[in-house]
C-alpha cells in the first residue's frame, strides 16, 4: 500500500492505494473529489494507467472484488511485476493482493532444493512462480477453483517461461485425493484455510511442511494454535508470521507446521 503524495492542493488526500500493474486501486477515496483525485495521480506517476475505486469488497467462494474506473485508460487488465516474476491479471475477475509480495518471497526462501510443493487455491499463479524463480524445487503443482485466474495463471507460465508448474483447474476437494503426497503444502486461503487442513495433512510426506494461513488478532494466536493441534498429534508449529493487515488489529497469520 503506496501512501499518495499530497501534492493537490485543496484537494482531499486519501491516506493510501494499492499498485497492482498500472492499475492504482483506492479503497477510500473522497467522492465528491474522486475525478479529480484520480486524474492527478495519472499526471504525477508515470507508472499508473487507470485509477480505480473498489466499490464492493472481496466476497464470494472465489473472493472477487467490484471496481469503478476513475479515470485513466478503460480497463482492469494488467501486467503486475513482483519478486522478478510478471503476472497478468483483470483485478475485478481474480483474486490477487500485492501486499503479499513479501510473504511469497519469504516462503520461497525456505526451501531445500529438490522439494515437491503443493499451492492450494494458487489464483494467477504468483506463490508457484516465486518458488520457481528463487529456490530450485522438483515440481510445484498449483490448484484453483476459479477458471478465469486458471486463464491467466496458464498465460503467466509462458511470461515466466516456467518449466517445473503444473496447473490443477478446479475444487481442492476433489482434484488433491487423486494426486501424490508432497514436502511442502501451501494453503493461501485465509478465510476458510481450516476446513481443508486434514486434507493437507493426508497429502503431506512425513518431516514436511504446511504453510496454514487465517486471519486472527495477536491475542487469539495461543486459541489458533490450539485449534490446529487439534487436527492431528503430528503437527509442530514452527513460527508464526504475521503478514500484514486484515483490519484494525486483526492480521494475515502464516503458521509453518512441520508434521512429524
Amino acid at each position: 500500500m503506496k501512501p499518495l503524495k499530497n501534492k493537490i492542493k485543496s484537494e482531499p488526500t486519501p491516506s493510501s492505494y494499492d499498485t497492482i500493474g498500472s492499475i492504482a486501486l483506492f479503497t477510500k477515496i473522497p467522492e465528491l473529489k474522486e475525478k479529480t483525485i484520480a486524474q492527478n495521480l495519472i499526471k504525477q506517476i508515470k507508472k499508473i494507467k487507470t485509477v480505480v475505486k473498489k466499490t464492493k469488497q472481496y466476497s464470494g467462494k472465489l473472493r472477487l472484488q467490484k471496481v469503478k474506473i476513475l479515470a485513466g485508460e478503460k480497463t482492469k487488465e494488467t501486467i503486475h511485476k513482483e519478486n522478478n516474476i510478471i503476472l497478468k491479471l483483470n483485478i475485478e475477475k481474480c483474486y490477487f493482493s500485492p501486499r503479499s509480495s513479501t510473504e511469497r518471497l519469504r516462503i520461497a526462501k525456505l526451501l531445500k532444493p529438490k522439494e515437491s510443493i503443493l499451492v492450494m487455491f494458487s489464483g494467477i499463479a504468483p506463490f508457484p512462480l516465486t518458488i520457481e524463480k528463487h529456490s530450485n524445487p522438483k515440481e510445484i503443482y498449483a490448484i484453483e477453483l476459479n477458471r478465469e485466474c486458471h486463464k491467466y495463471a496458464k498465460e503467466n507460465l509462458i511470461l515466466n517461461k516456467s518449466k517445473k508448474i503444473k496447473l490443477f483447474q478446479g475444487d481442492v476437494k476433489k482434484i488433491l485425493p487423486k494426486l501424490k503426497k508432497f514436502n511442502r503444502i501451501l494453503m493461501p486461503l485465509p478465510k476458510s484455510s481450516e476446513d481443508y487442513l486434514n486434507l493437507a495433512l493426508k497429502h503431506i510426506k512425513k518431516n514436511g511442511i504446511i504453510h496454514f494461513y487465517t486471519f486472527g488478532q495477536e491475542k487469539e494466536i495461543k486459541d489458533i494454535k490450539i485449534k490446529i493441534k487439534k487436527h492431528s498429534k503430528k503437527i509442530k508449529i514452527k513460527k508464526v508470521t504475521k503478514c500484514g493487515h486484515y483490519a484494525p488489529y486483526t492480521y494475515r497469520l502464516c503458521f509453518d507446521l512441520a508434521i512429524k
